[in-house]
């Protein structure tokens, strides 16, 4: 979801099963939102927060087996090329076990649409260099642990695709230079939208500039965002371009199979309205029939900081499950397959 959103929102349970189990089912996630909140550095409790055991158990406890984790890159490497931030390295750290402890496969997702302090990857203030030299350390702590993916960058947006080609590239080769063989979300640019996956903007389509992803592990997914409302921002409370939303999913399915190609989900979402929970359900459907191409998706979104009044939220209240619950279980998605995932193979 774009910026303009995420801006504004400032303000022990047993296993249910092994996370070598979950990174083996195909994702059925949900987006943790809280630590890429405020202005880094900020001060934890206040500024910012990871979610509490309570968010990661009621969505383990409703099946979910995968969460997207929001964090911003600032905030854990305060100096480019630099080491990692030890207080702040120490919280991804403790989310991401308690999380895993869950149950639930943990995406690491920096939250900055391919910008460091105002600066854009590949420019001369924030060289592509240091984007590599940033899953490099992030990539060695992290290494072999199939209960973690990662996920490059959120929303890369006014880049060219060969441009974001280059450093999406940059970053995979030092990431399997460590000797990491975890899986690997790789974003396009425009906000990463399915609906505009082949269109040619900024000086070439995803579609074809992204064909041009270089993983010598060929352990990595395209991941695509997508919205139902007016402009695909996820910005509004009304879906009337559901049929849209659907249609873009089913293109990039046929993409990614024409292709030779995997995709996931990461982010989308809808407010507790006929047509939005009705397109929920349909996008999700496109997804989970179709995975022998598809890792899955995460539900945009959740956190403990989230405004009860947020359409899209999907934080329970104080009277229970949200509506857009249902939706995501439609066709027996939830609980979660425990049967591996034909596109995580």
């Amino acid at each position: 979801m774009r910026a303009a959103r995420k801006g504004s929102l400032i303000a022990g349970m047993l296993l249910l099963a092994s996370p070598s189990i979950a990174a083996q089912g195909c994702l059925r996630g949900i987006n943790l939102s809280g630590a890429e909140y405020g202005k880094p550095p900020g001060v934890y409790g206040k500024d910012y927060i990871y979610p509490s055991d309570a968010t990661i158990t009621y969505f383990a406890g409703k099946g979910f087996n995968a969460v997207r984790l929001q964090f911003l890159w600032e905030r854990l490497q305060p100096t480019l090329m630099k080491s990692f931030d030890r207080a702040e390295l120490a919280r991804l750290d403790d989310a991401t076990n308690r999380i895993k402890e869950a149950g639930m496969t943990v995406i690491l997702d920096p939250h900055n649409y391919a910008y460091y302090r105002g600066s854009q990857i590949g420019s001369t203030d924030v060289p592509d260099a240091a984007f590599a030299d940033f899953w490099k350390r992030l990539a060695r702590h992290f290494k072999n642990d199939p209960a973690v993916q990662f996920g490059l960058m959120n929303e890369p947006f006014d880049v060219t695709a060969e441009q974001w080609l280059g450093s999406a590239n940059a970053a995979i080769a030092a990431i399997r230079g460590t000797g990491a063989t975890n899986f690997v979300m790789v974003p396009g640019t425009i906000w990463s939208g399915a609906h505009s996956w082949e269109t040619d903007r900024l000086g070439g389509a995803n579609g074809t500039v992204m064909l041009g992803v270089q993983d010598p592990a060929n352990n990595f997914a395209f991941e695509v965002h997508q919205y139902l409302d007016s402009d695909f921002s996820g910005m509004h409370d009304t879906c009337e371009r559901a049929d849209d939303a659907v249609a873009a999913l089913e293109n990039f399915t046929a993409w990614l199979r024409k292709n030779g190609k995997r995709g996931f989900l990461g982010e989308f979402g809808g407010a507790a309205n006929t047509d939005c929970l009705t397109g929920l359900a349909r996008m999700t459907a496109v997804v989970n029939e179709n995975s022998d191409v598809w890792t899955g998706w995460t539900y945009w979104a959740a956190g403990d900081w989230w405004p009860a009044s947020e359409p899209l939220n999907i934080q329970p209240t104080k009277d229970g499950d949200r509506l857009q619950l249902k939706a995501l279980e439609h066709g027996n998605a939830l609980p979660a397959p425990t049967a591996a995932c034909p596109a995580l193979k």
